[in-house]
C-alpha cells in the first residue's frame, strides 16, 4: 500500500477523529481470509472438502469413557498436538479452545495475506465468541484440586485460561492486533453475534479490519452430562455417522462437536487496495429475541422469524435474491420444526418453489456450540465463491412439518448471489447474517 490509501486507512482514520464525510459513508465488508479445526479437519479446505462430499466427523467419544452417559458419541477434532503448533509452555497456558482459535486464526490470516505492518495491525482488532469458555480448565482443576481440596494450589493461570476473553486476546497477543479486542457470548448464537459486532466495527470505522468467529471445546463429562440430563442430545450410539439428521423425521437430538471457526473481516477498499481475493461480503445482519424460555424455542417462531426480517432489511436484500440459507438445524425434534417454519414465513412462495436451497451442515460436524456460527459462516462464504451447496446428510425420513428443499444427502451446484446463516441460542437468542457473492 502507498499514497492515497495508506493515507485513507492508516492517517487520517488513526489518529484523527473521522470527518463527516467519513462518518456517512457506508463502509463495505468482505471476506478475505479462511480457518478452521473441525471435527472433519484441522483446515478450512478438508472442512470444505468433507462438507461437499458428505464425510461425518461423529464418532464414539474418545476423549474420557462415557460409558455412564446416555449419549456417548460425539464430534471430536482429531490429530491436534497443541505442544507442535504453540510450544509445551504456552500450550500449557491455553485452554482448548483458546488453542483451537489461536491455531484457526493463524490459518485465515495467512490465507488472507494479511499486511505484517504495525500500523495496520494497530486498526485491525480480534472479536471471537464461545458460549462456554474454558470449561476444561475448570473441570480439570476442579477433579484435580477439589480432593486434597488445596485451593491455595491452584495455577496461577487458572482464571486467564477460563476467560471468555482469553481466545482473543491470544490472537491479539500473537498477531500484534492493537484494535478492537474482546469476546461475544450468546449461548449457540455467539458466533453470529461477534460477525455482527465485527461488521459493525468496520462499518463505523473503528477498525479497518477484524479477526473474528468462534471457538468451543465442551467434549467433557460434565458438558456432556448436562445435556443429556436435558434429554437435548441424540441417544443414537450405534450409528453415529448416521446419528445428526436435521429435518429428518426420526431425528432425536444432536451431537455435540468441538473446534474453532475463524474469518478475517476487512474494509472492501482496503482489501481491494492490497490485492486481497475476496470469498465473499457481508451484507448485513439480523437479531432478536424469543423472550419466551431459556431452552426451548418459541413455538410461534416469532423471534426467529424478526431476525431474518431484520437481516434482508437491513441488507436491503428482497427475499427472492436469496438462493440459499445454510440453517441451525440442529437435528432437534423442536428446534428444527421452528427454523423450518419460519424460513417459509419469511419467504412465503420463494421457500416452497425450488428455488431456495437450506441446508444443515450440522449433519457432519455436529452442533459447535459457540463456534458453529463460525463454521458455518464459513461455509456459506464457501457456498457463495464456489457455487456449490453442501447438503443435509442422513435426510431419509421426511418430516410432514418440515417441507423445505433440504438438500438431502448430495452437495449442488447453484448459481448463487445471495445466503444467510442463522444462529439461535439458549436464552431465545436469535442472528442471521447475510452474505452475498462479491462483485
Amino acid at each position: 500500500m502507498a499514497g492515497r490509501v495508506e493515507q485513507r486507512f492508516l492517517g487520517r482514520g488513526a489518529r484523527a477523529p473521522l470527518e463527516p464525510d467519513c462518518v456517512l459513508e457506508k463502509r463495505r465488508v468482505v471476506i478475505t481470509g479462511l480457518g478452521a479445526i473441525t471435527p472433519l479437519g484441522n483446515s478450512y479446505p478438508t472442512f470444505w472438502e468433507g462438507l461437499v462430499t458428505g464425510r461425518s466427523g461423529v464418532g464414539p467419544t474418545m476423549a474420557f469413557d462415557p460409558s455412564k452417559l446416555s449419549t456417548r458419541i460425539s464430534a471430536e477434532i482429531k490429530d491436534f498436538d497443541p505442544d507442535a503448533l504453540f510450544g509445551r509452555r504456552d500450550a500449557r497456558r491455553m485452554d482448548r479452545y483458546a488453542q483451537f482459535a489461536l491455531a484457526a486464526a493463524r490459518e485465515a490470516l495467512e490465507d488472507a495475506k494479511f499486511p505484517d505492518d504495525p500500523e495496520v495491525r494497530d486498526r485491525t482488532g480480534a472479536i471471537v465468541a464461545t458460549g462456554i469458555g474454558g470449561i476444561i480448565t475448570v473441570e480439570n482443576t476442579t477433579f484435580e484440586v477439589g480432593p486434597t481440596q488445596r485451593w491455595d494450589r491452584i495455577s496461577p493461570f487458572f482464571v486467564p485460561m477460563l476467560m471468555g476473553n482469553a481466545a482473543s486476546a491470544q490472537i491479539s497477543m500473537n498477531f500484534g492486533l492493537r484494535g478492537p479486542v474482546f469476546a461475544v457470548g450468546s449461548a449457540c448464537a455467539s458466533a453470529n453475534d461477534a460477525f455482527t459486532v465485527a461488521y459493525d466495527k468496520i462499518v463505523l470505522g473503528d477498525a479497518i479490519a477484524i479477526v473474528t468467529g468462534g471457538s468451543e471445546a465442551t467434549v467433557i463429562p460434565t458438558a456432556m452430562g448436562g445435556f443429556c440430563s436435558m434429554k437435548a442430545m441424540t441417544t443414537r450410539n450405534d450409528d453415529p455417522t448416521h446419528a445428526s439428521r436435521p429435518f429428518d423425521k426420526e431425528r432425536d437430538g444432536f451431537v455435540l462437536g468441538e473446534g474453532a471457526g475463524v474469518l478475517v473481516l476487512e474494509d472492501r477498499e482496503f482489501a481491494l487496495a492490497r490485492g486481497a481475493r475476496i470469498y465473499a461480503e457481508v451484507l448485513g445482519y439480523g437479531q432478536s429475541a424469543d423472550a419466551f424460555h431459556i431452552a426451548q424455542p418459541d413455538p410461534e417462531s416469532r423471534g426467529v422469524i424478526l431476525a431474518m426480517q431484520r437481516a434482508l432489511e437491513r441488507s436491503g436484500v428482497a427475499p427472492e435474491q436469496v438462493g440459499y440459507v445454510n440453517a441451525h438445524g440442529t437435528s432437534t425434534p423442536l428446534g428444527d420444526k421452528a427454523e423450518s417454519q419460519a424460513i417459509e414465513r419469511v419467504f412465503g412462495e420463494h421457500a416452497t418453489s425450488g428455488k431456495l436451497a437450506v441446508s444443515s451442515t450440522k449433519s457432519m460436524h455436529g452442533h459447535l456450540l459457540g463456534a458453529a456460527g463460525a463454521i458455518e459462516g464459513i461455509a456459506t462464504a464457501l457456498a457463495l465463491h464456489h457455487g456449490i451447496v453442501p447438503p443435509t446428510t442422513n435426510y431419509e425420513v421426511p418430516d410432514p412439518e418440515c417441507t423445505l428443499d433440504y438438500v438431502p444427502n448430495v452437495a449442488r451446484k447453484v448459481d448463487l448471489s445471495v445466503a444467510m446463516s442463522n444462529g439461535f441460542g439458549f436464552g431465545g437468542h436469535n442472528t442471521t447474517v447475510v452474505f452475498g457473492k462479491h462483485a
